[in-house]
Formats: C-alpha cells, sequence, structure tokens
C-alpha cells in the first residue's frame, strides 16, 4: 500500500481530497492505497457490494444504467473533481449503476468502512462528499434533459465539452462505441454527429481519436446543459 502525501499548495491531484484540511487528511492518508485502472475496466457493477471508495486522480470513469437488453446510458462522469463510491454515505452498501474506465485513471482507494467513519465525524470531508452529490444529481438531471430535448450535435458538443475538463487535454482516446454507449444513441448517430461537427472545424475526428480545435465554437454549438453542469463542477469546493 502507498499512503498519499501532498505539498502544501498543490494538493494532492484529486480535488476533494485536496481541499480536506492537513489534520483531516493526516486521518485518511495512512489509509489511501494508489491504484491504476486500465481503459475499459469493469471498477463496479451494478449490484456490486462498495468494499473501495475511489477517488480519482487523472483519467475519467462512467457511472451507467444499463437496461435488461443490454442498452446503456452515462447517467454521469467523474474525473479528479470526485468520487467513486457515494453510495456509502448514505448508508447504502450496493451501487446502483456500472462504473466503467473510459480513459485510464489514477486513483486513490479507501476501504468503505475506513471512509464511513472519516464522514461519520461530521468535519469537512463529509461537507464537500455532500456538496459533490449535489453536482452528481445535477449531472444526472442535465443529462436526461440533455438525451430527451437537445439535437445529437448538441449533446455530444456537451459531453465532449465535460470529458475535456476532466481529461484536461485536446486530445480525447474515444471509440465511437465508448460515445454512443454514453449518449445512448446509435453508432451511425455518433458518426454523423461527429461528422457535421468536424465539417464545422470544431473537433477533428479519426478512428478511436477526437482532437477538439476550437473549444470556444464548440461551447456555443453546446446547449445549456454543458454550462449548468460545468458551474456546479466549478463551484461546489468554492462555498
Amino acid at each position: 500500500m502507498l499512503a498519499a502525501s501532498r505539498q502544501a499548495g498543490n494538493g494532492i491531484g484529486n480535488r476533494i481530497l485536496a481541499a480536506v484540511p492537513n489534520q483531516e487528511f493526516g486521518r485518511v492518508s495512512p489509509h489511501l492505497e494508489s491504484v491504476h485502472l486500465e481503459k475499459g475496466e469493469v471498477v463496479y457493477m451494478a449490484g456490486d457490494t462498495i468494499r473501495h471508495v475511489y477517488f480519482p486522480i487523472s483519467g475519467l470513469l462512467s457511472l451507467l444504467s444499463t437496461t435488461e437488453t443490454g442498452s446503456t446510458v452515462e447517467v454521469a462522469m467523474v474525473g479528479n473533481e470526485g468520487v467513486i463510491g457515494l453510495p456509502v454515505i448514505l448508508k447504502k452498501g450496493m451501487i446502483p449503476y456500472e462504473v466503467i474506465v473510459q480513459v485510464t485513471t489514477d486513483a486513490f482507494r479507501i476501504k468503505a468502512e475506513v471512509l464511513q467513519e472519516e464522514f461519520d465525524k461530521g468535519e469537512r470531508l463529509q461537507k464537500l462528499m455532500l456538496r459533490y452529490v449535489s453536482v452528481l444529481i445535477a449531472q444526472i438531471s442535465q443529462s436526461s434533459i440533455c438525451n430527451r430535448f437537445h439535437t445529437l450535435e448538441e449533446a455530444l458538443s456537451r459531453w465532449l465539452l465535460e470529458a475535456q475538463d476532466r481529461v484536461n487535454s485536446d486530445t480525447l482516446n474515444l471509440t465511437q462505441e465508448i460515445i454512443s454507449n454514453a449518449l445512448g444513441v446509435p453508432r451511425t448517430g455518433v458518426t454523423m454527429a461527429a461528422g457535421s461537427l468536424q465539417r464545422a472545424g470544431l473537433i477533428r475526428y479519426s478512428r478511436g481519436r477526437i482532437v477538439i480545435l476550437d473549444r470556444a465554437r464548440l461551447e456555443a454549438n453546446s446547449c445549456e446543459c454543458y454550462r449548468i453542469i460545468h458551474d456546479e463542477v466549478d463551484h461546489f469546493l468554492k462555498e
């Protein structure tokens, strides 16, 4: 096990842990284990017992809901702003959705019962995690609205911007299958929407790779859902 450490002023990579006061972090730190999660790795299946809570440092994970026929849709995405395994703080030991790695991820993980004990102390970590619950609710609600009422081009623009925010790179190594599963649409729809964005000069799209060429115009092409989600993520640590 590799315990986490941090230097004053620049945190440890995960924004929630970086915002925890030194005294609290000192209690948690010995229990944090560094893990590497490969692209495509399934961290949890729906119905699994939550044994560990994950604090991503880099990369991208998706929370997916799946129908009985195998169709999927992303309900939220998580990067270094967040945490995987939130149901434990609500006294639920089972996870209700699938968690899959979309971009290779480094993270700290902690045993669920240890995290629960620290959460129950009612200090800064508790407040941050409860605020993050609000962020996830905003993501879930706006994704539902977006997928129902907005065009696929708008939804794809929103999704690419959210992914870029978390990966912090103009280049996204994401396949049609990943995007179609996330948006709950056929691959042909993703091809058409990505092609339209490419012809407009917003992205460059090739097999398994998307490069964002003009973020400002991509934001303009997106719907209001991106701005709402972005503001929620940006502000929850500042309150």
